[in-house]
C-alpha cells in the first residue's frame, strides 16, 4: 500500500491533497460526499448537517466516544464542490467530470498543525479507499483506528518527508 496524498502549504497553512478518479458520474461521487448515509461508509466520523446551505452548522460524532466536534458548510455547488470546516480545519472536495464521463475528485485538507500531516494523510488514504469501494457498490464501514494498513501508510508518508510528530491515538 503506497501513499497517494501530497503535502503542501496554502496561504501559509499546512495542507494535504489527494486526487482520485472514478468510473462513475459526478452526481454519484457528489452523493458520496454529501449524503450522511453515504458518508458513513468512508468518512471517519458521522456527519449531521443542519442543511448543506453555506453557513449551516455540521455536527460530527464518533461511534466509540461520541462527540467529534462541529463545523460549518463553506461551499456547496452540486455536483462540483462542497467544502466545510471541522474544528478549525477545512475540507474541500472538488468534483470534475472528465471527457470520458469519468469523475476526478480533488480533496484538500487545510490543517491547523503541520506535525499532524503524516498521521492525517495515512487516515485519509484509507478513508478514500473506502470511498472508492462505496463508489463501486461495495460499501464498507468507515476505517478507524491504528491498523497495520494505517501504520504502513504512515511510515510511507514519514519516509517521504511529510511532517510528523503529532500524537497518534490508539
Amino acid at each position: 500500500m503506497s501513499p497517494t496524498g501530497s503535502y503542501l502549504e496554502i496561504d501559509g497553512r499546512p495542507a494535504l491533497r489527494f486526487v482520485r478518479e472514478y468510473d462513475h458520474a459526478a452526481d454519484r461521487v457528489f452523493a458520496l460526499l454529501t449524503d450522511p448515509s453515504e458518508l458513513a461508509h468512508w468518512f471517519p466520523a458521522r456527519v449531521a448537517p443542519a442543511s448543506w446551505d453555506v453557513g449551516a452548522a455540521l455536527a460530527f460524532t464518533f461511534e466509540a466516544d461520541g462527540d467529534g466536534g462541529t463545523g460549518e458548510v463553506l461551499a456547496h455547488d452540486p455536483p462540483h464542490r462542497v467544502a466545510f470546516s471541522w474544528d478549525g480545519e477545512e475540507l474541500r472536495f472538488d468534483v470534475e467530470t472528465l471527457r470520458d464521463g469519468r469523475t476526478r475528485l480533488t480533496f484538500t485538507h487545510l490543517m491547523q498543525e503541520r506535525d499532524g500531516a503524516a498521521r492525517n494523510a495515512a487516515g485519509w488514504d484509507l478513508c478514500l479507499d473506502a470511498l472508492d469501494a462505496a463508489a463501486a457498490g461495495a460499501p464498507t464501514s468507515a476505517p478507524g483506528g491504528r491498523t497495520p494498513a494505517w501504520e504502513a501508510l504512515y511510515q510511507g508518508y514519514v519516509a517521504a518527508g511529510v511532517p510528523s510528530g503529532a500524537p497518534i491515538p490508539g
